[in-house]
């Protein structure tokens, strides 16, 4: 897998992945300086993860962002606005579009903090014949057994908003991936303890990138 050797985990749940294309996933709270991207894919609103900030740092004015819609009020330039069970080709990328929501992590009674109603995402990137997942703000889902085929999934493992390092046990035991990376600790929530839990329980590779 020559994949990982180009994927650089930012902190929380935000990476870049540098082929041919410069790609980030939900840029938060970047350092200052990094290259420019050619695509910016968001999952979801929240500012943690949709941060204009952070996208102006990297934005350029062929920049491609693609995101939900409700991170319309957020962003401008040159947006492709997706939504669940999207697919679609950017150059010569492959994206999919897949649901990320909680099923039993709650704000208050009955209201998730991630409703599977408003429409939050995960994607999937094929990248010269590799696939990744990003999983996004997301519990472990049944719509998880209906993915296949992935190299590396990049899971969220802190707990309170997300899957706990268990629940992203269960992820892989259903997604089967080559290798996963947890994410969505050491900042807002959880802590690289989180991590290394998923590590020692998972029966898949997990590999735990450092900042």
């Amino acid at each position: 897998m020559k994949i990982i050797n180009h994927l650089i985990w930012l902190g929380h749940a935000a990476f870049q992945i540098s082929l041919s294309n410069i790609i980030y996933i939900d840029p938060y709270e970047l350092e200052d300086d990094l290259p420019k991207a050619d695509y910016i894919f968001i999952t979801h609103e929240h500012f943690d993860h949709c941060s204009p900030e952070d996208i102006n740092k990297i934005i350029k004015d062929s920049t491609q962002i693609v995101a939900t819609k409700q991170c319309e009020r957020k962003i401008d330039g040159n947006v492709k606005y997706i939504e669940v069970g999207d697919r679609f080709y950017m150059d010569k990328m492959k994206v999919e579009v897949v649901t990320a929501y909680n099923i039993d992590k709650f704000r208050e009674p009955g209201l998730p903090y991630h409703p599977k109603e408003e429409g939050k995402v995960g994607y999937i990137l094929n990248l010269n014949g590799e696939r990744i997942y990003h999983a996004g703000d997301t519990d472990f889902i049944p719509e998880m057994h209906e993915i296949k085929n992935i190299d590396i999934a990049l899971l969220p493992v802190s707990g309170k908003y997300t899957m706990t390092a268990e629940e992203a046990v269960k992820a892989t035991d259903a997604i089967k991936p080559k290798i996963a990376i947890p994410m969505h600790y050491g900042g807002i929530v959880g802590t690289v303890d989180d991590a290394k839990k998923f590590q020692k329980l998972s029966s898949i590779r997990v590999l735990i990138l450092s900042k």
